[in-house]
Order: C-alpha cells, then structure tokens, then sequence
C-alpha cells in the first residue's frame, strides 16, 4: 500500500518497532534497577500465556511470547496510525478526531491498569506504565511528524475550525 511517496506498512512497521522498543527499553531499565532481570516480559508473558488456557511456560518462552505480542501490536497500532495521518492530509479534521481518539484510549487504558492493579498488574506501578507508553507514544508521534511535515499545519487547521 503507497499513497504518494509513503508506504503505509514501511511506516507503520517503523513506528510500531519504535514504540514497542522505547517500552521494551523502559521497562528493562525498570527491572534493572528493581533487582529483577525481565520480571515485566516474563510476568506480562506469564498472563498472556494464561488467556489462551495455557499454564505458565519457562521464563524464556513467556518472554518470547510476549515479545511477540508485544511487537506486534505495536506494529498494528503504528499501521492504524499511518493511516490516520494519511486521512488526515486528505482530510485535516480527521487528525483532530485522531488526537481526540488518542487522548481517550490513553485515559482509558490508565483506567484498565488502575482495575488489573488490584489483581493481575499488582506489582507494576501505574506511573512506570503511564512513562513507558509516553514515551512511546512520544517517539512514534515524532516519527511520523518528521515524515509528514504538512500535517503540522492540517493539525493547526483542523484545530482552529478553518480546515478547508
């Protein structure tokens, strides 16, 4: 898929491999200073595996596992976000929406971890998981704006209400 001079997967997997590797790179840090070589991709591994009925695998497989996930949905929401950005030079008003959208998944997803918080995430604190997705978001969010520099204007547009 290309529109223009941009492939829509080229950049979507850039930016997806950006965002799952400044949270992989964060939460290293994290179980590094805790004492605790990959506790999160183990842990995280450990419940992923547990929603397909599977009991908890060695260490190594339920990082590998959760790399995996990790990466790929990643992936898939830097795809979803290429696309967005691409409507959006079409359309300006379609990245107000966007940013809207993203805004509300973020406090939505907080919500999510302050739930699983009392039973599955009992050892993450919600604020490592608030910085490894900002930072994330952050580093995809440059990314894709270095690559469209027109839709700083379209954003500022959409914005304002004077989009065309």
């Amino acid at each position: 898929m290309r529109t223009g001079t941009h492939s829509i997967i080229r950049e979507g997997l850039i930016a997806g491999f950006l965002g799952a590797t400044a949270v992989a790179v964060w939460f290293f840090i994290v179980d590094l200073i805790g004492g605790r070589m990959l506790f999160t991709p183990n842990t995280l591994g450990e419940g992923l595996l547990s929603i397909f009925g599977r009991s908890p695998e060695t260490r190594a497989v339920n990082i590998i596992a959760y790399t995996i996930f990790h990466y790929a949905a990643f992936t898939l929401v830097g795809i979803i976000a290429v696309v967005l950005v691409h409507a959006g030079e079409r359309m300006p008003s379609v990245l107000a929406g966007s940013m809207i959208l993203f805004v509300m998944i973020e406090l939505g997803f907080y919500g999510l971890v302050a739930l699983l918080q009392q039973t599955v995430l009992g050892n993450f604190a919600w604020y490592q998981i608030l910085a490894g997705n900002l930072l994330a978001a952050l580093l995809m969010g440059t990314y894709l704006w270095r690559a469209h520099p027109a839709m700083r204007d379209r954003l500022v547009s959409a914005l304002e209400g004077t989009a065309d």
